[in-house]
């Protein structure tokens, strides 16, 4: 992939004044954009919109299954007698757990995967709770024996390509993958907007589609609102 080479050609020549070489380089380059970022970003253009469409009706594919498993850990784990924190509100007994040996545990022990979204510690229990896309496992531990139970529920294919487009329980590096799609497809549109400028043939037709589609949207989202 190099610099359309017009660009530089265009760059060089002295023809038809400043005005005429400016368009020539904005549309070779507008055309260069939309063909390779087409390319570079249509596998996430592809799967973000056949997902958008999925989203949208969940009920055409919706499988979920549901397991539940029991066990048993070191009750010193979750009741090591820690102190107390100052201001404690007598209702969080976080200090009195080892969260993360516990969490590793569970996820070791049990083939839990996802991100620990939640901690929960009482008198009388703890609730640990792992998520990722399509996933949620939550497990309830006895304090006094060490004695657990996993709730699992899993959905399928579908259901976990939903969860990515949402960008739900993905992590950091997923985050950057919705954003930079983001960034391609809107130049992926600026760029095939502003080529239609440059053909002359199709140029009015264009805009008045263009501008057709913007009416359509527009429309729809005053009655979405209403």
């Amino acid at each position: 992939m190099s610099v359309p080479s017009e660009s530089k050609a265009n760059l060089k020549s002295n023809k038809g004044g400043p005005s005429k070489r400016y368009k020539r380089v904005l549309a070779s380059w507008s055309r260069w954009l939309h063909i390779y970022l087409s390319m570079f970003g249509s596998v996430a253009i592809l799967f973000f919109s056949v997902t958008g469409l999925t989203l949208n009706h969940p009920e055409w594919f919706f499988v979920e299954h549901q397991s539940q498993h029991s066990g048993h850990l070191d009750k010193a784990l979750v009741n090591n007698g820690g102190n107390p924190p100052e201001n404690w509100d007598e209702v969080d007994f976080g200090h009195q757990v080892a969260k993360l040996e516990v969490a590793e545990l569970l996820r070791t022990q049990l083939n839990l995967h996802g991100q620990v979204t939640d901690f929960l510690t009482f008198e009388d229990e703890c609730e640990v709770t792992f998520q990722g896309p399509g996933y949620a496992s939550t497990t309830r531990i006895d304090r006094s024996t060490g004695d657990f139970t996993v709730n699992t529920i899993s959905n399928d294919l579908v259901t976990i390509m939903n969860d990515l487009h949402k960008g739900r329980h993905t992590g950091l590096s997923w985050s950057w993958l919705i954003d930079i799609s983001a960034v391609i497809g809107t130049l992926i549109g600026i760029s095939g907007f502003v080529l239609i400028f440059f053909l002359k043939l199709k140029r009015t037709s264009g805009i008045i589609t263009a501008l057709a589609g913007a009416v359509v949207v527009w429309v729809l989202y005053q009655i979405a609102v209403a």
